[in-house]
């Protein structure tokens, strides 16, 4: 199912990338593993072809949740317009940057208390991304979605939330009626980059 629908408020709950873990440093300062600095592009890549480009970014301040950000923004290069005419090539659109907020309180949080971060979205916002951790991620996407959705993303979600893994939640009744049962979960996906060696 293509998560794509420009007429929609849309939450994507991203868990950060795969983590390495050095002797001497401490949880909220590990780095990404090699195989994370993979597959956060292959995410970033991931939301652009569902055309799932956010223009709100909210990111823990652990620095594998940070350094997963910087992967996938990496990825979000700006839509092509649709030709004006037959025959003429697309036009890139002018990139948007969107808002990036580093919040301390997504780092080791509850759902409910990302829930209520998220609560504080502006309603011009049409598409937030969540960057966080589990289990607080699969929890909010359980808790929002309930039973609604499409099915396989539903299982698969409620099944294992790996690191890298996406949800993508359509909102009908916007920022201000963000509540348990209120979303739709419409995607669910585990990007993956190439493994070493692999051309």
């Amino acid at each position: 199912m293509n998560a794509s629908d420009d007429t929609s408020t849309r939450l994507i709950v991203l868990r950060h990338a795969k983590s390495a873990w050095p002797d001497g440093v401490s949880d909220h300062e590990r780095p990404l593993a090699g195989r994370g600095r993979r597959d956060a592009p292959a995410a970033g890549r991931w939301l652009r072809q569902q055309r799932c480009v956010p223009d709100l970014v909210i990111c823990s301040t652990s620095r594998r949740t940070r350094e997963t950000w910087e992967l996938v923004a990496g990825e979000l290069q700006p839509e092509y317009a649709p030709p004006a005419t037959r025959g003429d090539h697309a036009a890139p659109v002018a990139p948007v940057a969107p808002d990036v907020v580093f919040e301390p309180r997504i780092y080791a949080a509850s759902a409910s208390a990302v829930l209520q971060v998220l609560s504080g979205i502006p309603e011009r916002c049409r598409t937030a991304l969540v960057i966080g951790h589990q289990p607080a991620v699969q929890d909010l996407v359980l808790a929002l979605a309930g039973e609604e959705g499409e099915g396989e993303a539903l299982e698969r979600a409620g099944g294992k939330f790996p690191t890298s893994a996406v949800a993508v939640l359509t909102l009908p009744g916007g920022w201000t009626r963000l509540e348990p049962g209120a979303a739709a979960l419409t995607a669910f996906a585990v990007p993956r980059g190439p493994a070493p060696g692999d051309h």
